[in-house]
């Protein structure tokens, strides 16, 4: 599934080469990482509930999430220093590249009453964030076993050095913003 890393060396370095002047291929923007993250919320004492949000990254990404914990105590959300409050997964190489081409190819095509994604979720210095409200988006997960749903945002960073750049970058990749 290296379809995207190809498309990336053939087809996207020569048209941001010739569009943003660079002298050569590693000033071009690129994936530097993905991270996928999930906040337990409502969650926090069910054991259960966290494992199942566990397995759900894990089959997503196929690679074992870190869980985050608190840093300090918050008594009114009832979280305590060092309990789970979320869990995270950052991929890096070949599994970034295959995510990214599922997510675009497969993943938000799947995703109910889609209208394309924010082009103003940049956040100024080439990194690029979507969220989404269930997980069921994902091919991976069978709605059959599912007994609660859970949102988790993706965090795409990028080399750009600013907005424009990492909009070109990813609009080329294939991303289906909303037109503006």
């Amino acid at each position: 599934m290296q379809g995207f890393k190809k498309h990336y060396q053939e087809k996207i370095i020569p048209a941001l080469k010739e569009k943003f002047g660079y002298k050569n291929n590693m000033q071009v923007p690129t994936m530097k990482k993905v991270v996928l993250n999930v906040g337990i919320g409502a969650g926090l004492k069910d054991k259960d509930y966290i494992d199942a949000v566990e397995k759900n990254l894990q089959r997503i990404t196929g690679q074992m999430p870190v869980k985050t914990l608190a840093k300090k105590s918050i008594s009114n959300f009832k979280i305590r220093e060092g309990m789970v409050v979320g869990l995270k997964v950052t991929l890096r190489g070949d599994r970034m590249w295959d995510f990214v081409e599922k997510l675009v190819k497969v993943t938000l095509p799947r995703v109910r009453d889609f209208q394309g994604i924010n082009p103003k979720s940049f956040d100024g210095m080439g990194g690029y964030s979507l969220g989404f409200k269930e997980q069921l988006a994902f091919p991976e997960i069978l709605p059959d076993e599912v007994d609660r749903t859970h949102g988790l945002e993706i965090n795409i960073t990028t080399s750009a050095k600013n907005n424009e750049e990492a909009f070109e970058f990813l609009n080329l990749l294939g991303f289906p913003f909303k037109k503006q």
